[in-house]
């Protein structure tokens, strides 16, 4: 029994010993666990009841073409999946169709998928691994590609968690190019990808490992990976909104309170709203159930409200 006992130890510690080892030796690994939180299967969603879905780890456009229709667009599948989600999703898209009986919007439906299955040459990726550069660049198309077709409607963009270090990335491009959104809300955000990687349970069993930050948070920057939510904010100038749970176990409330510490006071910022909403832990919403907040929609239409009289009062 003992034996067998001491072999299995010496077996788990041969293998937690290996495991730094082998993520610095392949620091793809690092870069595969990062996006493994991202993938999705897509959905458009109603805003005006949330509630239906979680926007997990995504990053998402709203449009408003008309008063009581809210498209949302969700642009993070890399391109390999396309193919895979466009089989599964015939039932959920003709359910989105029937559900809004708009001609324009279906049409509009269409034109989206369309533009996003094409395979489009991405900058040096190689096909099937996603990469933050490549999530930019997706966002962006996207995100013009709504724009040329939303008229004079406002577009507002959505990050959840992984999703918030797209969102940040896109804003600040666009903000740099004077084309701003119309405002960008934060759901459970994080300051930059090291501090997300270091609080993340997953690093628990390694947190007090000698040279963690040489063995695990290298390897993710050297791989390009950055999502520097903190250093974005300080370039974006629209309206932000930033919502987290006091509770969420995956990126810590003090993360999202820090990254609204630093907007805040940001020099870019003092024509527009920066508000941040704390969920108190009572209310159990964790990392992904902020949605079903029934108190959201007002949040929403306060903050949007008001983010959209200050734009106009801007121009």
């Amino acid at each position: 029994m003992w034996v067998r006992l001491r072999k299995v130890v010496i077996w788990l510690l041969g293998i937690y010993l290996a495991i730094p080892f082998l993520v610095k030796i392949c620091p793809a690994i690092q870069a595969k666990l990062v996006f493994l939180n991202f993938v999705r299967v897509p959905y458009f969603i109603d805003l005006k009841r949330p509630q239906d879905q979680g926007l997990n780890h995504t990053c998402n456009f709203y449009l408003q073409p008309e008063e009581d229709v809210t498209i949302g667009v969700w642009h993070t599948v890399p391109t390999f999946l396309w193919k895979d989600a466009q089989r599964k999703d015939q039932m959920w898209y003709e359910d989105i169709l029937t559900k809004h009986k708009n001609k324009n919007i279906a049409h509009n439906l269409n034109l989206f998928k369309a533009h996003s299955s094409s395979n489009r040459p991405r900058w040096g990726d190689s096909i099937g691994t996603p990469s933050e550069s490549g999530m930019t660049y997706d966002a962006l198309h996207v995100f013009d590609w709504i724009k040329a077709r939303s008229g004079d409607n406002p577009v507002y963009i959505w990050g959840h968690s992984l999703g918030t270090g797209v969102a940040t990335n896109l804003v600040r491009r666009l903000c740099e190019r004077e084309t701003p959104p119309d405002a960008l809300i934060l759901e459970s955000p994080f300051t930059n990808i090291r501090e997300e990687a270091k609080s993340h349970p997953f690093s628990v069993v390694y947190r007090y490992f000698p040279g963690f930050d040489w063995f695990f948070l290298d390897p993710i920057t050297s791989s390009g990976i950055k999502f520097a939510n903190d250093e974005n904010v300080k370039h974006i100038s629209c309206s932000l909104l930033i919502l987290h749970a006091e509770d969420d176990p995956v990126v810590p409330f003090h993360l999202g309170k820090k990254l609204y510490n630093i907007a805040a006071p940001s020099r870019n910022f003092r024509d527009y709203k920066v508000q941040f909403v704390p969920f108190h832990k009572e209310l159990g919403y964790r990392h992904k159930y902020i949605y079903k907040s029934p108190e959201l929609p007002r949040i929403l239409r306060e903050f949007l409200g008001k983010s959209a009289h200050h734009h106009h009062h801007h121009h």
